[in-house]
């Protein structure tokens, strides 16, 4: 305990030495396409809240296809690190990316800092190594630097009453929704938050979580289904078909997002749309996005915050997606809950049973059981997952699989401790 003890007080020491409690957020474009990858700076802003951990600066996961480091210069000292996920990286893997470039606005933020930074971006290779994309040296009394007025939205606070510097933060922002619809989002999220302390482990930290609403307004009602010709004017530009995946729902408006999202405390964002279709999409550290009307979408809701939240890859294998290879078999993933067996012992290895077969046979008998089940990540043979079904499988799930559940609890934990 008193160990424990004084990690915490050296944190929050290294916290108000390094940094302010406001946010500092970095708008950059990934470019490129299947083989390069090209950061263009696009501005920064001074925003008012950083709701992590001042205990908790760096990273301890070493999750995503990205992630950003943060060096106070005069010390040459590491005080901030987070991994990430983007819509381009998903991009890169698809037939497209072969044959043209594109560009996705993409946005870092960090606690704000006092003195000079060295900011880095790295990409993390086919290989699992990650490599320096990108770097800057950034003054915190940069006159570039916006101190601009956020934009206007109402905030309803709809869970919680923590510090949010000791408590999960997560932002729901509104698409699709009109002004007269805005009693209806609350109550979506309501509903959606409610679906979310039903799950464990977020049942057990319900009193640790706090959940915010952003009533950004759209000018129409609903979001875009380009496959059904169906365009809509948004706040958030939303739209299903997202690389061509007809249940794919995303925006790639990550500026607007990050726009409404920085009127509350967050530490997670939720766009909530405005839809009775079917569908969504999650990526870590980024946002996670479901329609809220219907039948199965507090279900998806929960698969999606797995990946947004938690870092937690699809453990399905027979569904239509726009990938090619997604996952290397000859690379351990670095999500938590899929293995290729090339560092299975990082994984749950040690949770398996001794009387349980390895592979394990998808038979009834070892349908509540932890194991190791061939198929996951969008592949049949060569990636395995840890029980039968999970929500990371399929909507038919009772709840995340016992592997899913720890890694969400060790996020929870990093926010709030």
């Amino acid at each position: 305990m008193l160990t424990f003890c004084a990690l915490s007080s050296a944190g929050q020491s290294n916290f108000e030495k390094y940094f302010t409690d406001n946010a500092l957020r970095f708008d950059f474009m990934l470019a490129g396409n299947s083989k390069k990858t090209t950061v263009y700076p696009m501005g920064m802003k001074e925003e008012e809240w950083f709701a992590g951990s001042p205990d908790k600066l760096i990273d301890p996961f070493d999750y995503g296809n990205f992630k950003y480091e943060v060096y106070d210069i005069a010390e040459n000292r590491l005080i901030y690190s987070r991994g990430f996920c983007t819509l381009f990286q998903e991009w890169q893997t698809t037939t497209e990316a072969n044959t043209i470039d594109r560009s996705f606005y993409e946005v870092a933020t960090m606690p704000y800092p006092k003195n000079k930074i060295r900011f880095v971006i790295n990409l993390r290779e086919r290989n699992g190594s990650f490599t320096k994309l990108y770097e800057s040296v950034i003054d915190p009394d940069d006159f570039y630097i916006k101190r601009e007025k956020p934009v206007n939205a109402s905030v309803t606070k709809i869970y919680g009453s923590g510090d949010p510097k000791k408590s999960v933060d997560l932002a729901f922002i509104a698409e699709g929704y009109k002004i007269d619809e805005m009693g209806k989002f609350r109550e979506d999220v309501r509903k959606m938050a409610d679906m979310l302390f039903t799950e464990d482990p977020f049942r057990e930290f319900r009193d640790r979580i706090n959940i915010w609403a952003i009533e950004a307004v759209s000018s129409d009602s609903g979001t875009d289904i380009p496959g059904e010709r169906i365009y809509l004017n948004t706040a958030l530009n939303s739209s299903f078909y997202t690389f061509g995946t007809d249940r794919y729902l995303t925006t790639q408006d990550i500026k607007s997002v990050n726009d409404y999202a920085a009127l509350a405390p967050h530490d997670n964002i939720i766009v909530l749309i405005n839809s009775n279709k079917y569908g969504g999409g999650g990526v870590y550290n980024y946002y996670s996005g479901t329609t809220a009307g219907h039948p199965l979408s507090q279900k998806v809701f929960i698969h999606e915050f797995g990946h947004g939240f938690a870092g937690l890859a699809d453990e399905y294998y027979s569904s239509e997606v726009a990938y090619d290879e997604f996952y290397p078999l000859n690379v351990e993933p670095w999500e938590p809950n899929i293995t290729t067996m090339v560092n299975f012992s990082s994984k749950w290895k040690n949770k398996i049973a001794s009387e349980t077969p390895v592979p394990t046979p998808a038979e009834e008998k070892y349908s509540n059981v932890t194991g190791l089940f061939e198929g996951g990540g969008y592949s049949a043979k060569g990636i395995f997952r840890p029980e039968m079904d999970c929500r990371m499988k399929s909507n038919g799930s009772k709840g995340y699989c016992s592997v899913c559940r720890e890694a969400i609890k060790k996020m929870i934990e990093f926010y709030i401790e």
